[in-house]
């Protein structure tokens, strides 16, 4: 059996665990029988399914999301440190999700998806200020320049979050319940509001693939082997995007996740964007599903938002990757 094969039978085998684990341990203990047999217990049976399952389901996704799209990023601007949240394209979802909340907004032919849509909105537009802002600084584009305008823009954005909270009324607990980043209190509605996008993002990021590889030896060489950098540039940014406004729009700001997968999954098993992409998705959901899994056990029956635990998972790797790359620099 080849190394490829045994990846992805491992990854789904975790993701599997994961979930059986997030739906039945909790406050709740849920018997495992109850899985294919809900008519035993019709109370953990509806605990089960209108509640726990959706929350898994969306943690799923969301991870997922994060997970591929930081994949993306990483073979797009050949850097490991790039993903949603360090670029700042998380904290430019976050703008557009908070401003929809404070200000009450629903566009009519929208409706229910009129908070994803200003979300991506919001992390698209990012996603192109700091590319073009660290271009226009370094037109190489070094791995310090592209963090550090990430860094830049993240700050900015963060100031404009700060100044709609403090002049938020009774939207207050929701946006602040919102920004900590939990996929608490989520129902059915939440995932299939999320699914079209996720689905979408990632069908865009998967058609290139190839380009991708191709972009892991230089522009101009990806240029050689007919690849319309410009074009893919667009589609995969587009792409990263969308999966992230959809991520951020559900379950607020949830960092690190899409720089711990990708690089885990190139260092255990290469870095062929074919196989990068897919094993990001899988192992990015089964993550978050088990981050929400510690977040509401770890000090049950309160819970933690679940971005505190990627942050305390994520902190320490980001500064792993930083360092060894400025050693092998030296």
């Amino acid at each position: 059996m080849s190394k490829t094969a045994i990846a992805y039978i491992v990854s789904c085998l975790l993701l599997a665990g994961s979930v059986v684990l997030g739906v039945t341990v909790g406050t709740v203990p849920i018997p495992f029988h109850i899985l294919w047999n809900p008519g035993a217990d019709e109370t953990a049976a509806s605990i089960l399914w209108d509640i726990r399952m959706p929350r898994v389901i969306l943690a799923g996704l969301v991870g997922a999301s994060l997970a591929i799209a930081g994949a993306a990023f990483q073979g797009l601007l050949q850097n490991p440190l790039a993903d949603p949240y360090t670029l700042g394209v998380s904290s430019g979802a976050s703008v557009g999700a908070v401003t929809t909340l404070f200000f009450g907004l629903s566009i009519p032919v929208l409706g229910l998806f009129t908070l994803p849509v200003m979300s991506m909105t919001g992390a698209l537009i990012t996603m192109i200020a700091v590319i073009g802002f660290a271009q226009l600084v370094d037109k190489a584009m070094k791995m310090e320049t592209v963090i550090l305008t990430g860094i830049i823009f993240s700050a900015f954005l963060g100031s404009v979050i700060s100044l709609v909270v403090a002049l938020s009324g009774e939207e207050l607990r929701q946006i602040i319940s919102w920004l900590l980043g939990s996929v608490s209190m989520r129902g059915w509605p939440h995932v299939w509001m999320v699914l079209p996008f996720v689905f979408i993002g990632s069908f865009m990021l998967w058609l290139n693939r190839r380009e991708l590889n191709a972009m892991l030896f230089g522009e101009d060489r990806a240029r050689h082997l007919g690849v319309d950098v410009r074009k893919r540039k667009l589609v995969i940014l587009v792409g990263g995007s969308l999966l992230t406004g959809a991520a951020v729009a559900v379950s607020g700001t949830i960092g690190f996740v899409g720089l711990v997968v990708p690089h885990m999954v190139r260092l255990l098993w290469g870095a062929d964007h074919r196989h990068v992409l897919p094993l990001s998705f899988i192992n990015g959901a089964t993550l978050l599903v088990l981050c929400d899994f510690v977040s509401r056990t770890i000090i049950s029956p309160s819970e933690l938002p679940i971005g505190v635990i990627t942050a305390l998972l994520g902190a320490p790797v980001f500064a792993y990757i930083f360092f060894r790359q400025r050693q092998g620099r030296a």
